[in-house]
């Protein structure tokens, strides 16, 4: 399997190794894969029966195949096993209502979706760097919304050959986010906020990627740099694997039968965990549609009922941070993909979006994007209405990205009459937003620390405080420092000394 970037032509293609390696293409495009892989019902049907680990290596074998069998043994088991996922399930399917089924992504170390990808990423990287040859130490470069960032630090903490610097937006993270972060433990990290937004802190990140003379500097000190965000190929492609898993989930619990369709409703606002799920679907897994939602940030609902993609709005600053972005990266593979891989699309399409912050599809692929996707968004009234609705009448306590999902689900039943059975991501522990989920459950939460908070929200939802949650009480807060968006090739450089 080669890999080509979404702004490329044909002749340059890679192995999949090179390409989680390298994180960003070089030209500023996003790794793809040259073809889509198959699966077939009968393959379907053989997984059923398979753990999620096993699942994971069927799966991963068809994208990465310059991997040997026993590097995926040791990748997925090192990823999803030792007891690192607190449900001996890892992904479980929860049934909510006759048509509405939560993915649980959440049972990884941090408590967030990005568990997922970013337990297995550090092994592909460092089986990588073997089979490219690779002596210099690579240097992670992260900007996150919040789940990102800590996933990232905790996967790769103390990994051999890297270092990793997360950046993330002083104010636009939650409080357990925020302090998940500055208390990491590990040698080869550094956390530092920005004075911005996510997408501040994105596009700082890609411009110090495409800058070629901090490139040769660091070079010269004997590092390369490399991405951890869901640009990364190696952090897309395990995001595949839960939905393949989910629908074998579904059919060994009988409630598909092999070959029956089901819809997938996800909160995204970087598009990559949507993207996903349509990479599945063109694998073959029965997917009928994809049910986009977005919170008060709703570039993408605009996008796919409009077919124009318009930065230039206000930002807004939600109780579901995560999903708080305006510039949806992955959605740059999903353009090449409807283009017909045609790279030269592609490349209009971005330099638009670069020089003047919009751009418009042309009429097949908007009607491409219209029977692919479905669009609705949640704002913050919205989101808290549906954590309580769905706690009183499911007893299920969902955190505010989940509540987007779930509410723009029921948007879509209720505009379309579709009762087709239905996947939705679930992407965070309700714990990770304990503040909006009380406030949400009309639950007084004033003059509480944040441990106070936690140890409320388990007995009001009867469920265990997560352990990695519960043991940063008392941890020492280490990176405490703010900087401009302007001084982060500063922070850069201080970092690799």
């Amino acid at each position: 399997m080669n890999y080509i970037s979404t702004r490329g032509n044909v002749n340059n293609m890679v192995l999949s190794a090179e390409a989680i390696l390298t994180g960003l293409a070089p030209d500023g495009g996003l790794f793809v894969p040259s073809e889509i892989p198959k699966i077939s019902l009968a393959e379907i049907e053989n997984l059923k029966n398979m753990s999620y680990i096993e699942r994971a290596k069927y799966i991963l074998a068809k994208y990465l195949t310059d991997f040997t069998g026993s590097e995926l043994d040791d990748v997925a088991n090192g990823a999803y096993g030792n007891g690192n996922f607190a449900h001996t399930d890892v992904a479980p399917v929860v049934k909510l209502a006759d048509s509405a089924y939560v993915l649980e992504l959440w049972h990884g170390p941090t408590c967030a979706f990005k568990d997922m990808a970013l337990q297995i990423l550090p092994r592909f990287l460092t089986c990588a760097m073997k089979k490219m040859g690779e002596t210099r130490t690579v240097a992670i470069l992260v900007a996150t919304s919040g789940d990102t960032g800590k996933a990232a630090l905790e996967g790769f903490r103390d990994v051999d050959g890297t270092k990793i610097l997360v950046f993330y937006p002083s104010d636009g993270v939650s409080d357990i986010q925020k302090l998940q972060m500055i208390t990491q433990d590990g040698e080869n990290v550094m956390v530092s906020a920005i004075r911005g937004n996510f997408d501040d802190a994105q596009n700082g990140v890609k411009r110090i990627f495409s800058d070629d003379n901090i490139e040769n500097e660091l070079e010269s000190r004997g590092y390369m740099l490399s991405s951890a965000n869901s640009i990364n190929w190696g952090r897309l492609v395990p995001q595949i694997v839960y939905y393949v898993s989910a629908y074998c989930d579904m059919l060994k619990q009988g409630e598909i039968a092999n070959g029956d369709k089901v819809n997938v409703c996800v909160p995204t606002g970087n598009f990559g965990n949507i993207l996903a799920a349509y990479y599945a679907q063109q694998m073959g897994v029965p997917i009928a549609k994809l049910i986009c939602a977005s919170n008060e940030n709703n570039v993408l609902t605009d996008f796919i009922n409009t077919g124009k993609y318009d930065k230039n709005r206000k930002f807004f600053t939600t109780i579901s941070p995560s999903m708080d972005i305006l510039i949806s990266s992955n959605l740059e593979r999903l353009l090449y993909e409807l283009s017909g891989n045609c790279a030269e699309t592609v490349n209009a399409l971005m330099k638009d979006l670069n020089d003047v912050g919009h751009y418009r599809l042309n009429s097949d692929m908007q009607t491409k994007i219209s029977e692919l996707l479905w669009a609705g968004s949640a704002n913050d009234t919205e989101t808290g209405e549906q954590i309580a609705k769905t706690f009183e009448e499911f007893n299920y306590l969902a955190d505010t990205h989940t509540a987007v999902a779930l509410n723009v689900y029921e948007q879509y039943v209720a505009k379309t009459g579709d009762k087709t059975k239905t996947i939705i991501a679930s992407t965070a522990s309700p714990f990770k937003f304990g503040d909006s989920v009380m406030s949400a459950l009309g639950i007084t939460i004033k003059d509480k620390d944040d441990f106070e908070k936690l140890e409320m929200l388990s007995e009001i939802g009867g469920l265990e405080i997560p352990s990695s949650l519960a043991e940063l009480k008392g941890k020492e807060e280490k990176y405490t420092n703010v900087g401009e968006v302007a001084e982060m090739d500063d922070v850069v450089y201080e970092f690799l000394k």
